[in-house]
């Protein structure tokens, strides 16, 4: 199965690296780093306003848990979010790429 991560880092900088980091550690075929949005949120009992670079990660779910380890150790936030969402369809050829890609697939 072919997962889309999503994470957000609070500069373009760390977000390339990471994204650099997943792609050539084969745990993510393709990273998307978008343009930079206003995120509001809570946190440690106040409401805080940021700019932050959402990403775009397609995996496979055998690679997930390494993903997600990576994402963590490479990420400066304290709590960064990570949210996996299924993808249940897709241009099957596509979906082959990002398995070979994760290398889940021969």
């Amino acid at each position: 199965m072919t997962l889309l991560v999503l994470t957000n880092l609070p500069d373009r900088a760390s977000a390339e690296q990471l994204a650099d980091a997943l792609v050539a550690q084969r745990l993510a075929a393709c990273v998307n780093i978008l343009a930079p949005c206003r995120s509001v949120y809570r946190w440690q009992g106040a409401v805080q306003h940021d700019e932050e670079h959402p990403m775009l990660i397609k995996t496979s779910a055998e690679r997930y848990a390494a993903l997600e380890a990576a994402i963590r150790a490479g990420h400066p936030y304290e709590l960064p979010e990570i949210v996996a969402l299924p993808i249940e369809r897709g241009l099957p050829a596509y979906l082959e790429w990002v398995a070979q890609e994760t290398g889940t697939q021969p």
